[in-house]
């Protein structure tokens, strides 16, 4: 679910705002990213939705290699998640943020730390090296997390599984509190919601949050 979903793009002079979303799988994150991109663009805003690994043509073939592709090691893995990040905000996500659009992206760094730091044991802090070296330093302004019980998620599930989701219950326990430790360091940037609430009411603080990003970028 890539591109722009707007036909009225912002004045080159209106700030871009990023916005990603994070949490487990079966949490909600594409559905709250496109109620949050409809909600943005009914403000006159461009708006772009975008996912990770996917957002680009590369995107798709590594997305397809990585998850659903022959067995990986845990190195390449990472490294693969951080070449797909960084055709993405290379072709993608900075164009679209420099002539003043919203981007919401259905995971981004975050993910990699979570899931190939902590949950492959590959270590937080030189996965999110490796990120930000591939990104340039691009971070969201709003990162929100959709908290949900690993075995909740699983349920929510349907079709094959892909690499991640058969990883087994202990890595989904540490990528969940990988996230959780992540959005309590920095509380600025982060948003945490209980992703058993009713889709409207998640929704609903989302927006509130992103009100006053819009605001600011105005």
């Amino acid at each position: 679910m890539t591109g722009v979903t707007s036909t009225s793009p912002a004045t080159p002079t209106t700030p871009g705002v990023f916005v990603s979303f994070e949490g487990g799988d079966g949490a909600g994150k594409s559905t709250q990213s496109r109620l949050l991109g409809e909600w943005v663009q009914a403000r006159g805003r461009e708006v772009v939705l975008t996912r990770e690994p996917g957002g680009t043509a590369l995107g798709h073939l590594l997305r397809d290699a990585v998850l659903h592709g022959d067995h990986v090691d845990a190195r390449t893995e990472a490294l693969l998640y951080a070449a797909d990040r960084a055709h993405h905000v290379h072709s993608l996500v900075r164009p679209a943020l420099e002539r003043g659009a919203v981007v919401i992206t259905d995971r981004y760094l975050d993910s990699s730390v979570a899931y190939q730091g902590s949950g492959r044991d590959l270590g937080a802090q030189e996965v999110e090296d490796l990120s930000l070296w591939a990104t340039h330093g691009l971070m969201p302004a709003l990162t929100v997390l959709l908290d949900l019980d690993p075995v909740l998620g699983r349920a929510r599930l349907t079709g094959d599984p892909d690499r991640l989701e058969r990883a087994g219950d202990d890595f989904h326990r540490r990528t969940r509190q990988a996230f959780l430790d992540r959005a309590a360091a920095e509380p600025a940037r982060w948003l945490v919601l209980d992703a058993t609430r009713p889709v409207d009411e998640i929704a609903a603080q989302v927006r509130d949050r992103m009100a006053a990003l819009l605001e600011r970028a105005s």
